[in-house]
């Protein structure tokens, strides 16, 4: 039964340690502790319960999917693999305006099906392409919001540590998640390359064409043009491993030859190989571990509180009480949605993406399904409205992140970020739209991946 004292003050005080800048794990962890008490009166049972939420949550192997991703893409990052496709896709794309804007996009996406973290995308390429971008005359603010919106792509398209979060939350299957992420991952991609295309073909100064460069840029820009390029052969053979590996890991999850877990197994060794034969150094590869280790415990322990959190809410009765209230409002299906979009943009502005998730999706997912929204592509326009809190200010990680990793430039303000990127919270939007328009873009591949494996 609905307990509206109890709900009010476990919402309050959640807030409150949030807001005051508790970490979101201890903040759910207390929260949930307190709900338990308040609810049975002793403290047995909150011991008792927490104690056994947190085995079975550590206990179920589905957890080993983050640290596994996470150390493929790590792999792959340390060895250069990041650097050899943007070389590859820039000698591909010559022909195409703003390519070097065009190169830092695609480059992104197919370095976001091995890395399911956007920060990582965000400072390597603020490394690889940034430079480049400005040798070759590029405007400052344009190079930064193309590398900071490209960077999404790296929580939109599988593996995504979003997913996993999602999955775990509401035991929807996390490969599902990942092969329905797909499309609208290049749906993001092709408007993002669409609106550098008309950059470029409106103003091409901002991208280094069409106008006159400084003398000291067009001697870089010669000197590059002079320079012995990296062997061809060689980004070839690491570029082909990449998309194996991508398809291998994917394409096996697709179609039901393993799971999840196995599949982030299986694509961690093989970038450990691909890295070896790189010539990856042990430090680098012990630098590596440490790096996910350090990444990955804290979600793993948000996992375990969010779980928490989430059966404290359901006994309050705060879950079924949302739902009938949005039910018995009157307002139409999309009304509602709109209205948890906006939530979640709102929230962009204030916290992270992952605790977003944590503190919202609880109650949003089953008030979504008792509307009849399909539990997938709900799954999908919902990591996209949180993913754009990413670029949103005054938060913004991604953000903060390219301006970090950019040591050089001097009086650069993260408002100058915030509005290079503002293209690309737009078609973030955009793709949200078109995903409620039509849900089979985030539905169609798992659907066929199910009838692919029955076969």
């Amino acid at each position: 039964m609905f307990d509206p004292t109890n709900t009010v003050i476990l919402v309050s005080v959640l807030l409150v340690l949030v807001f005051s800048g508790i970490h979101i794990a201890v903040a759910l962890g207390t929260t949930s502790m307190l709900g338990i008490y308040l609810m049975t009166g002793s403290i047995d049972p909150v011991m008792s319960f927490t104690a056994n939420t947190a085995y079975e949550a550590l206990r179920d192997y589905v957890f080993a999917v983050i640290p596994l991703f996470m150390l493929m893409g790590e792999f792959l990052a340390k060895c250069g693999a990041a650097s050899d496709l943007f070389t590859l896709i820039n000698r591909l794309t010559k022909w195409v305006p703003g390519r070097l804007g065009v190169a830092t996009v695609l480059a992104n996406a197919v370095f976001a099906f091995v890395t399911g973290v956007s920060i990582a995308a965000a400072a390597t390429f603020s490394k690889i392409a940034y430079p480049e971008m400005r040798r070759y005359g590029y405007e400052r603010k344009f190079a930064l919001g193309c590398i900071a919106g490209s960077a999404c792509l790296g929580m939109l398209i599988p593996p995504s540590v979003l997913m996993i979060v999602w999955g775990v939350l509401t035991e929807i299957s996390i490969g599902k998640l990942f092969i329905a992420g797909i499309i609208p991952g290049f749906i993001v991609v092709t408007f993002y390359i669409l609106y550098i295309l008309w950059v470029a073909k409106t103003d091409p100064a901002r991208v280094g064409e069409g106008a006159q460069l400084p003398e000291a840029q067009q001697q870089a820009r010669a000197g590059l043009q002079d320079a012995t390029e990296p062997d061809l052969r060689a980004i070839l053979w690491s570029t082909f491993g990449i998309l194996a590996l991508i398809t291998l890991v994917l394409g096996g999850i697709w179609l039901g030859a393993f799971t999840p877990t196995e599949g982030a197994g299986v694509g961690a060794t093989l970038a450990l190989l691909l890295a070896l034969l790189r010539g990856m150094k042990p430090a680098e590869m012990l630098q590596a571990i440490l790096s996910v280790g350090r990444t990955s415990a804290p979600l793993l322990l948000l996992l375990v509180t969010a779980q928490l959190y989430s059966r404290v809410l359901s006994m309050t009765g705060l879950t079924g009480a949302a739902k009938d209230f949005f039910l018995a409002s009157g307002l139409s299906p999309y009304a509602i949605l709109a209205l948890m979009v906006l939530v979640w943009f709102i929230l962009g502005c204030i916290i992270d993406s992952i605790s977003i998730i944590l503190l919202t999706v609880p109650v949003f997912a089953p008030i979504a399904a008792a509307l009849g929204f399909d539990p997938i592509a709900f799954a999908i326009i919902g990591i996209i409205a949180i993913e754009t809190g990413l670029l949103t200010p005054p938060f913004g990680i991604l953000v903060f992140t390219v301006k970090a990793a950019v040591t050089d430039e001097k009086n650069l303000s993260p408002g100058e970020i915030f509005r290079g990127s503002t293209a690309y919270w737009m078609a973030l939007l955009a793709t949200i739209i078109a995903l409620v328009a039509f849900p089979q873009l985030a539905t169609w591949l798992p659907n066929l991946g199910n009838a692919v494996a029955v076969k």
